[in-house]
């Protein structure tokens, strides 16, 4: 486990909720680079495999996506050539580039958060507030890495009787898909008919059901948890009054270095690198007991 996930759900749950929704909406270059930085940084150090097994989709479609832009949008007053008379101008491309930064770095906070954010965590923390939508929300967030690893399971088992879908005929190969899909379904339905007798044997829906956590909220879950909304709190303060405004029609925004900006870019990283900063340290920790014993 690592130590970042050690904390309590609701800092857990802060920290991404803070880190998405500033991502999502700041297009300025250095806020960018700070965050696409930083989200492949923690990536690398949560689920350092699913995250370089997963690049061959993100790059992808990250060029996709900043393609697409230039050949939609005309906007722009450096023109660089004209395709069909439509004219390509800079600053589509690289508000197409940046959309694209900002898009796959949401999408790998999102990976970090699914690497620390369980589901029993989830429940946790909105249980009370709704038991029914969260329980759909934590099964529905399971349900396709449940069915991505169990048709892997499915194909594996099928290969060794011959019903491999990536050799024979086109039609042995659909055939053999659809037999695997078959079976996905009924593992699927077998699997909701113990879930909910498992939920029923567990009292689900039962008036005054005590419930059991092993989540208690310590000093220094309260310490992060002031650090996170504080800095949360500049950055939103920052935006209000235009800081991290950044344009790219009709031209670009001049870059202004000044000591207020300089300081929210500061405030803005040391938000994101919070469970880096943890998880470096607690790895020269353990290295130093190491050499120690």
């Amino acid at each position: 486990m690592k130590a970042f996930e050690m904390y309590h759900p609701i800092v857990l749950f802060a920290y991404f909720a803070s880190v998405i929704g500033l991502s999502m909406f700041y297009m300025h270059p250095v806020y960018l680079i700070i965050t696409c930085t930083a989200a492949i940084t923690l990536s690398l150090l949560l689920n350092r495999k699913s995250f370089l097994s997963g690049l061959k989709f993100f790059v992808p479609m990250f060029l996709i996506a900043a393609i697409i832009n230039p050949l939609i949008s005309h906007n722009g007053e450096i023109i660089l050539f004209y395709i069909d008379y439509n004219a390509i101008t800079l600053e589509a491309i690289v508000y197409g580039f940046a959309m694209s930064i900002m898009i796959c770095s949401v999408i790998f906070w999102f990976g970090c958060y699914n690497a620390v954010m369980t589901s029993d965590k989830f429940l946790y923390l909105f249980s009370k507030l709704s038991p029914a939508l969260a329980l759909v929300i934590s099964l529905t967030l399971r349900l396709v890495p449940r069915f991505k690893y169990q048709i892997t399971v499915i194909a594996h088992a099928q290969k060794t009787i011959g019903m491999d879908i990536s050799a024979g005929s086109p039609w042995q190969r659909g055939k053999s898909g659809i037999r695997i899909l078959s079976i996905l379904i009924t593992w699927a339905l077998e699997n909701a008919i113990e879930t909910a007798d498992s939920m029923k044997a567990r009292g689900y829906g039962l008036k005054n059901r005590s419930t059991f956590s092993l989540f208690i909220f310590e000093k220094r879950d309260g310490f992060m948890l002031g650090i996170i909304l504080t800095l949360l709190f500049t950055n939103i303060l920052g935006s209000y009054f235009g800081v991290t405004t950044y344009y790219f029609y009709p031209t670009f925004t001049e870059l202004t270095v000044t000591p207020i900006s300089i300081g929210l870019y500061i405030s803005y990283a040391s938000l994101l690198i919070i469970p880096i900063v943890i998880e470096i340290q607690e790895a020269i920790k353990w290295r130093s007991l190491k050499y120690n014993m």
